[in-house]
């Protein structure tokens, strides 16, 4: 695929661009979203973050691009909603309710601008608040909160892999779930995915597959690269990533995806 063809760029967040949980990114990407813009191509974040969070992160350039948060359930571009996957309520009940019973769980309840929390952890509440920078409300129940849920993240320490194997079979018939990190287990409604977030925002621009490079590490970014004529996983990425994505790229603590977009702006 020819430099010129790359119409639109789509990278995951934490383990690609950035450390888990951090604002830790190098701020020249910043400048390279811009000049990507002038060359006509498109920047898109997908992550399993909130919006607020990501449009903190990029705060320099957040009207310059698209993002895909929640794992796909909710896409935003310029403050206008391209996409918002709504869970079905009483699922949501009986799910939460599930995922109390899990020792050393925590969950959050996830609107499209807010998340609510029950749990007073201080590790916890440090992360959601201080790493990802989320908006956040602390509750005494969840299920008290009246509001549309597009996603149920779950948050263990320990054992996440085990878990997800036995839970998301246990709801595939009613909610997509997917490992979204070493700490994270996310729901939401069936058929959302990074993935056909992404061909949401390729049909809405009229942008082709072939015309996509995307980046990713886990689990939750293998759909992206079913969408793209050019997917990479950074080189810390899990070894199923690395078997589903066309080319490999450095870590992400070494600029991994910033290496390969400063090829494309400069014409290699």
């Amino acid at each position: 695929m020819e430099r010129d063809k790359v119409k639109l760029i789509a990278t995951d967040i934490d383990g690609t661009l950035l450390p888990e949980g951090t604002d830790k990114i190098n701020p020249e990407i910043f400048q390279v979203i811009l000049q990507l813009k002038k060359q006509g191509v498109v920047f898109a974040a997908a992550s399993g973050r909130q919006f607020h969070s990501m449009a903190h992160l990029f705060t320099p350039v957040s009207n310059d691009m698209i993002f895909i948060a929640e794992n796909g359930a909710y896409v935003s571009c310029r403050g206008q909603d391209m996409l918002l996957n709504v869970m079905e309520r009483g699922a949501v009940e009986r799910l939460v309710k599930q995922l109390r019973e899990i020792p050393g769980a925590c969950i959050t309840l996830n609107a499209k601008d807010m998340f609510y929390v029950e749990h007073r952890d201080p590790k916890f509440l440090d992360l959601i608040l201080h790493g990802y920078n989320n908006k956040v409300s602390q509750v005494e129940d969840v299920l008290a909160v009246d509001t549309p849920v597009v996603k149920v993240s779950l948050y263990l320490e320990k054992q996440i892999d085990q878990v997800a194997g036995e839970l998301i079979p246990q709801w595939a018939e009613i909610f997509s779930g997917t490992v979204a990190g070493e700490i994270w287990l996310d729901f939401m409604k069936k058929g959302t995915n990074k993935g056909n977030a992404l061909s949401t925002v390729q049909k809405a621009l009229s942008i082709a597959p072939e015309e996509t490079m995307v980046f990713g590490d886990n689990l939750n970014d293998v759909e992206m690269f079913r969408c793209a004529g050019r997917s990479y996983a950074v080189g810390n990425a899990r070894a199923e990533v690395k078997a589903a994505a066309r080319y490999v790229t450095d870590t992400h603590v070494n600029d991994g995806v910033l290496k390969v977009l400063r090829t494309l702006v400069e014409g290699n």
